[in-house]
C-alpha cells in the first residue's frame, strides 16, 4: 500500500474516532482503467486484513472502496477542486514551489476546514498533533530512505 493512501486512511480513521462509535467511512475514488482500479482493491484488501493497523482501522473503515466518474459525481470533483487549489496555492515554511496567488484565499479556507486531532503515543506517554492536510515530500519509507543515503 502507497505511504500516501496509509496516511490517508490514518487521518480518515482518526477524523472517524471523533465522531459518535456506530458512524462508518467510505472510501470513494475516481475511477481508474480496470486494471489500476483492481490493483488498488487488492492493496486496500492486504492493507485492512493483513495487517493488524489495517484490521483496526476497518472496525470505521469500510475496507473496500467504492469508484466513481469524477465529471459525474460532485462531492469526488470537489475534492480533485481542492487538491489542486492545496497544490498549487498551499504553502508551509519547507515548500518552496511557485505559487498561484490567486489562490491563496481558496487554500487559506481550505487550511481552516481541515481535520485537526490527537494520536496517543506508544506507551501512553502524550500524544501527537494530527492534520488533515499534511505535507510529504518523500513517499519512500524510513528504511528505503536511509539505504538511499547509504548509498550515497
Amino acid at each position: 500500500m502507497r505511504k500516501d493512501y496509509v496516511y490517508l486512511f490514518e487521518r480518515y480513521f482518526y477524523f472517524l474516532e471523533t465522531l459518535p462509535p456506530r458512524e462508518r467511512g467510505l472510501i470513494v475514488f475516481d475511477e481508474l482503467d480496470k486494471a489500476r482500479s483492481h490493483v488498488l482493491i487488492d492493496q486496500m484488501a492486504a492493507y485492512f486484513l493483513g495487517t493488524p493497523t489495517g484490521r483496526y482501522r476497518s472496525a470505521r473503515i469500510v475496507p473496500e472502496p467504492f469508484f466513481v466518474h469524477s465529471d459525474l459525481t460532485t462531492g469526488v470533483f470537489l475534492a480533485d477542486l481542492a487538491a489542486y487549489i492545496l497544490g498549487w496555492a498551499w504553502r508551509l515554511h519547507r515548500m518552496n514551489h511557485p505559487v498561484r496567488q490567486e489562490l491563496r484565499p481558496y487554500a487559506a479556507k481550505l487550511h481552516d476546514m481541515q481535520f485537526h486531532g490527537e494520536k496517543p503515543k506508544p506507551g501512553g506517554d502524550g500524544v501527537w498533533e494530527l492534520h488533515g492536510i499534511v505535507y510529504l515530500d518523500d513517499l519512500r519509507s524510513q528504511a528505503d530512505r536511509e539505504q538511499g543515503e547509504a548509498e550515497s
